[in-house]
């Protein structure tokens, strides 16, 4: 049995298999909802990994995966409680996405997107509206997101597809590319243009539903890409699709756009998690190879560089791990200030992800790009890694590319530099959110605000938690390196600060430096949302909770992540002999713990998760 799934997802279960476990009324742990999905799909099987290679090479669409997962109710957890299912906790439908991507990618985008499809009716939609689209959901229908074009990319403004009145309804033309589940998908939420003139007000949101579009709309050829070579990606021509102006539009008129910006925020968190299950899927196959290698007479781990390039890319994921993780939370308990943890994670995890699974393939070399050899073994199907790294390279473009959410960052510097002239106390809302054990309230869409007019709380924070840091440290002399490291931090973002203050901008002439700003940002946050979900979180730490004391002890993780988050922060960034020589013993513990949690076939996580093999 592989130590971690490379397999598809087993055939459908059969009639009346049960759901994903849930209790009503009670959200789901993340724990409970990964492991709940993995027990039902089951151990992986050589068999499926084979399939699967082969499906890959002739771009076939992994019918029998969605099939798999609509029969244990997957799609029920991509609809809020309140609209009749079972999303109630936004991390752990999170966890259960990102156990999907650590199976296969292809999969999980694909099964994914109707989320990102119908979450425009969760935050901008009437009770009606939202009413149909769970109904639809829930019984398995695919939803589609009808945003970008052909000549526009992500420039949403520039749109050209058309939503004018046409008597007492209103016509949709034109032609809408590159979108997933254009030609599946059985409603599709359409951004189009209802003024000539454009501009904020100038777009309507659209709910189609293709059993009454007919063949006014005409899904465009596929899309041949390098990753995810199965997926629906294509795109669709709109030609006299005739919709109530009323019943079909999604919020107010002239609301697209706005209505769009909110949603993302929400489709942007998420999306780290497919990245996290590319990293999780990719570490796995590392420390498979690693263990079993022998390189000069002795184990590759013995190699000074190869053990170091295996901890910091753990470090890298445990960072990615914290930062979306408190991100996924923050929707529920600090929605306010999504528009700049959103467009961050959207940038930093998958961007992030892209690198670690680059010096992975370095690491495992010539088998990184073997389709049929794995470690030692060979067999038909069995080396995944080339697939795994392929299937990400797109996550860090869709629901905006790193451009776009560096340029998000970038607008708002303005606001960050008024919000950060003067201190202000945590709010309650980052407590909560960086609490894993602590119970998240509801999740309000309408709280979402496209700017965080009082700046970023993580930044704000900062300075208290490194002093709450520093203050248990003196008690517990092993948290002493993670202290440093952190009041290290604090002193970078506050020079930061000062220069993003310093910054003129002037859109759309934006100065390059203003994005190398933002991309710091980005890592600044990242290490805040470390520190205060450490002091939040550790503790908690037991076996049934959170993840293995080895990681949380003395802020182990933490150490590690900070260091990770200082060489991105500032250039040429090098720790002093004393502090090589603690990273160094925080890196071996860190290289062991991954070794275990790959051994127990548990994911490479901050939590105790166990994969299917373990169940």
């Amino acid at each position: 049995m592989n130590p971690t799934p490379t397999g598809t997802a087993p055939a459908p279960a059969a009639t009346g298999t049960p759901p994903i476990p849930t209790a009503t009324g009670t959200p789901l742990t993340p724990v409970a909802a990964a492991e709940g999905l993995e027990h039902l799909l089951g151990p992986a099987d050589p068999a499926d990994a084979r399939a699967r290679d082969l499906a890959d090479a002739r771009e076939v669409f992994p019918q029998a995966d969605i099939d798999a997962l609509d029969s244990i109710g997957l799609a029920r957890h991509y609809v809020p409680a309140e609209h009749g299912g079972l999303l109630r906790d936004y991390p752990a439908t999170a966890a259960m996405i990102r156990a999907v991507a650590a199976r296969d990618l292809t999969a999980a985008i694909a099964h994914g997107k109707t989320f990102l499809g119908a979450v425009s009716v969760w935050v901008g939609g009437s009770a009606e509206q939202a009413a149909r689209v769970a109904e639809r959901v829930s019984a398995g229908v695919p939803v589609s997101w009808g945003l970008t074009e052909r000549g526009h990319g992500s420039d949403l403004v520039a749109g050209e597809v058309t939503a004018y009145p046409a008597g007492d309804r209103v016509r949709l033309d034109g032609e809408k590319w590159l979108i997933n589940n254009a030609t599946r998908g059985g409603l599709v939420t359409v951004l189009a243009r209802t003024d000539p003139a454009g501009g904020p007000r100038g777009f309507g949101l659209f709910l189609l539903d293709r059993r009454t579009a007919g063949d006014a709309y005409r899904p465009l050829p596929k899309v041949r890409t390098l990753g995810i070579r199965g997926a629906d990606i294509s795109g669709f021509t709109l030609d006299g699709v005739l919709l109530d102006p009323v019943a079909d539009r999604v919020g107010g008129p002239g609301s697209g756009l706005e209505t769009v910006m909110r949603s993302l925020q929400l489709t942007r968190t998420l999306c780290a998690t497919l990245s996290l299950g590319a990293a999780d899927h990719g570490l796995a196959e590392a420390a498979h190879f690693a263990t079993g290698r022998r390189l000069y007479g002795r184990s590759l781990l013995d190699l000074p560089a190869a053990s170091r390039t295996l901890a910091e890319c753990y470090a890298d994921h445990l960072l990615h791990e914290a930062f979306a993780t408190f991100a996924t939370r923050a929707i529920h308990t600090l929605p306010g200030e999504l528009g700049v943890l959103a467009p961050a994670v959207k940038y930093l995890v998958p961007v992030g992800t892209e690198q670690l699974l680059t010096r992975l393939r370095r690491l495992l070399g010539a088998r990184a790009w073997l389709r049929d050899v794995r470690g030692t073994d060979v067999a038909p199907g069995a080396g995944v890694f080339q697939k795994i790294e392929r299937d990400h390279r797109i996550v860090s473009l869709f629901d905006g590319n790193t451009v776009v959410n560096l340029n998000s960052l970038v607008s708002q510097f303005p606001l960050l530099s008024r919000a950060h002239r003067t201190t202000r106390p945590t709010d309650e809302g980052l407590l909560r959110a960086a609490e894993l054990t602590a119970p998240l309230p509801p999740a309000d869409p309408a709280r979402l605000r496209l700017m965080p007019t009082k700046g970023a709380g993580l930044l704000h924070d900062l300075p208290a938690a490194v002093t709450e840091l520093a203050e248990l440290a003196v008690q517990r002399p092993g948290l002493v390196p993670a202290a440093a490291s952190a009041r290290l931090l604090a002193d970078r973002v506050r020079d930061l600060l000062v220069d993003i203050a310093g910054q003129p901008i002037v859109p759309p002439d934006v100065p390059a430096y203003a994005f190398e700003l933002a991309r710091r940002l980005t890592w600044a946050l990242a290490g805040a949302a470390a520190v205060r979900l450490w002091l939040g979180s550790h503790a908690d730490v037991t076996r049934d909770t959170l993840g293995p004391d080895s990681l949380w002890e003395d802020g182990r993780w933490l150490h590690a992540a900070l260091d990770r988050v200082h060489t991105r922060l500032t250039a040429g960034h090098r720790p002093t002999a004393e502090e090589e020589r603690a990273l160094e013993e925080t890196y071996a513990a860190l290289t062991g713990e991954l070794l275990h949690q790959s051994a127990e076939f548990r994911f490479p996580s901050l939590l105790h998760i166990r994969r299917a093999e373990a169940l």
